[in-house]
């Protein structure tokens, strides 16, 4: 009998330890459960993504930018597109620097998003250039940092132009390729913005969303084609220069400095775990440090909670704001 309480105890023991542990990991987590198992467990991207036709769209500054440099190392041919042309010139020079592509493998694509009428010949140049498109990266878009009340209609139009119809339509047009081969990748970078809310990003907030909801829709209509792989990213504030390009109160204002960035996530961290997820299929991976990984979680599960801590961590955001002061800085977790 004692020898019997005495394994149980020690099997309660063992569990309480691991619980810990796990907690203990999850507390230092940059990325959802799923994500980090692939990470540790999984396909790598080295092996998975050599030598496929990967299509960047903002690729000029970023995590579009990063994108290319990772995938050049691991052998990729690449498509890089954005609307400044010299700035992909200089993405694809340090390409060509970092990596053992070759002048061919790297195709430079100017792509305005919001001129959909250009996005048939834009797929047709790159199918010309590769002969076929295994993944497409959806990156391109613009943040916003404005309050509603102060904030034009025109603004909402022009974000749902770019983020959203932009991006399902240029999709349209490379699947209906990835159809007829019957295999491809298509990868969104949505944010975890399109799955929660928060202040001072309602415009952007509603085209993740609504990215979310149609390429989750989309997959369902895909069944018949397994080997067609619909993969969400959602990152969380990350280092890049997206602020100083973001939405505001009007179309004509911007923000000149973007600040002190430290806090944010590196750019290079988000880049390999969005590689991670897309060698592995993921069909939705959320990439962030606590807090906004914790209010993932947060708003999958326990939604209540998550309203009451965003209605707290919004109000020092709008503070933020209005003090000038980058609005995520005070509640990110510092750089590691």
């Amino acid at each position: 009998m004692a020898w019997g309480c005495a394994l149980c105890l020690a099997l309660a023991g063992g569990a309480l330890l691991a619980l810990l542990v796990q907690l203990l990991r999850w507390l230092r987590a940059d990325g959802d459960l799923t994500v980090l198992w692939a990470e540790w467990r999984g396909k790598k991207p080295e092996h998975e993504l050599r030598g496929k036709v990967v299509w960047v769209t903002g690729a000029s500054s970023g995590i579009g930018e990063e994108l290319a440099y990772q995938l050049s190392k691991i052998g990729a041919l690449l498509a890089i597109s954005a609307r400044r042309e010299d700035e992909l010139e200089r993405v694809k020079k340090k390409c060509l620097q970092i990596s053992n592509l070759g002048e061919k493998d790297i195709l430079v694509l100017r792509l305005d998003l919001t001129d959909r009428s250009s996005h048939e010949a834009a797929t047709n140049s790159v199918l010309k250039h590769f002969g076929k498109i295994d993944v497409l990266v959806n990156n391109g878009g613009r943040s916003q940092r404005s309050l509603f009340v102060d904030t034009n209609l025109d603004v909402y139009s022009a974000i749902m132009e770019l983020n959203y119809l932009g991006t399902i339509s240029l999709t349209k047009h490379v699947l209906n390729h990835m159809i007829q081969r019957k295999k491809g990748k298509i990868v969104t970078v949505s944010s975890v913005m399109g799955i929660m809310g928060a202040p001072l990003a309602s415009g952007y907030c509603a085209s993740k969303h609504a990215l979310q909801g149609f390429f989750n829709s989309l997959r369902t209509e895909l069944t018949d084609y397994p080997e067609i792989s619909i993969i969400n990213i959602c990152p969380g504030p990350v280092q890049s220069k997206i602020i100083q390009n973001v939405f505001t109160e009007n179309l004509a204002k911007s923000i000149e400095n973007s600040g002190d960035q430290s806090h944010k996530m590196p750019t290079d961290r988000c880049v390999r775990l969005t590689l991670v997820s897309t060698a592995n299929d993921l069909k939705e991976a959320w990439i962030s440090d606590h807090p906004y990984l914790a209010v993932c979680y947060l708003w999958q599960y326990a939604p209540t909670w998550a309203w009451w801590l965003m209605n707290r961590m919004g109000k020092r955001r709008i503070q933020n704001f209005k003090s000038g002061v980058d609005a995520d800085a005070s509640y990110s977790r510092k750089k590691k």
